[in-house]
């Protein structure tokens, strides 16, 4: 398998199939979505939960479906992405009529980290940082790193990074906390949000979205060609990101389906200088050789042009 400059990671929904994935040649999980362990190991909703008494069986749930994971891939890094379903997801969860508005666009709505700071949903989220610490303390998993969801505010995110020191998680050498770059205010103040972070993820979905106001559940827009993450103004919101994002020595990765799926947003993303690439395990290996021979003729480029 060729070596590529580009990292290359793994994004994992499921944790039985962790263990499976760990033997792919990645350097670690660039996405596992904490909200997969709710669907498969929590299933109820966990505000229900709590209201049954049952936050430890809430918080043990978690820390079994997050262990699988890390453990599998020790000591490579696994980035647990914290929840972010939305209204209508988490009303279908058994329990979930009962702590859920009704929205008519729940795509933008109450998610994400407007979550974790609402006093509602906040006793729910401080349990997902008790688990994450459980992990990394009692199960001596330290390659479990934070990413947060659908960032909009650095005021939000200021505010969650201090219920997280309060839980532990506080940014050192040996623990890193990363955000999901899908709302535009993430972009346009990459060098304000960097102060806060180690690093971005690009959620392609969402950007697109929002960066074009096209709805990605949408099939009649989507059929007629609206949403479309290799738009310019999409390409120019991720080069926006890379430039705000380095000039602050950050980090910049990808995860959506995009680079695995459209080769020449897979070039783009190279050309550009992106740090890290995450794929579905069925993409990996065609993916990095694809990375490869992209840096190989980058690198052939460059020494062309270059003065004898």
């Amino acid at each position: 398998m060729p070596v590529t400059a580009t990292k290359v990671y793994v994004n994992v929904g499921v944790p039985e199939k962790a263990a499976e994935y760990a033997r792919l040649p990645v350097q670690g999980v660039g996405l596992m979505r904490i909200e997969f362990i709710f669907t498969a190991h929590v299933r109820d909703h966990p505000l229900a939960l709590l209201k049954q008494g049952k936050r430890e069986q809430l918080i043990d749930r978690l820390v079994e479906g997050i262990t699988k994971v890390c453990q599998a891939f020790h000591p490579r890094p696994v980035i647990i992405r914290t929840s972010d379903f939305k209204t209508n997801e988490y009303r279908g969860m058994p329990g979930g009529e009962e702590f859920e508005p009704h929205e008519e666009n729940p795509m933008i709505g109450w998610r994400g980290c407007s979550r974790y700071i609402s006093p509602i949903y906040k006793p729910a989220f401080l349990c997902e940082l008790e688990a994450i610490q459980k992990v990394r303390v009692e199960k001596g998993l330290k390659n479990a790193m934070v990413m947060l969801p659908f960032v909009r505010n650095t005021w939000e995110l200021e505010e969650i990074t201090g219920m997280m020191r309060d839980k532990g998680l506080k940014r050192t050498r040996d623990f890193q906390l990363y955000l999901m770059a899908e709302v535009p205010s993430t972009v346009l103040l990459a060098r304000e949000f960097s102060q806060h972070c180690d690093g971005f993820s690009i959620g392609s979905n969402d950007l697109t979205q929002l960066v074009l106001g096209a709805d990605r559940d949408s099939e009649t827009l989507g059929r007629m060609g609206y949403f479309d993450e290799r738009d310019p103004a999409v390409k120019r919101a991720i080069e926006l990101l890379l430039e705000g994002a380095h000039a602050e020595g950050r980090t910049v990765g990808i995860c959506g389906q995009g680079p695995s799926v459209y080769p020449e947003f897979a070039e783009f993303l190279v050309r550009k200088g992106i740090d890290s690439i995450s794929l579905n395990a069925d993409t990996v290996v065609s993916t990095i050789r694809t990375i490869a021979s992209l840096e190989q003729r980058l690198k052939l480029d460059g020494l062309r042009r270059s003065p004898a």
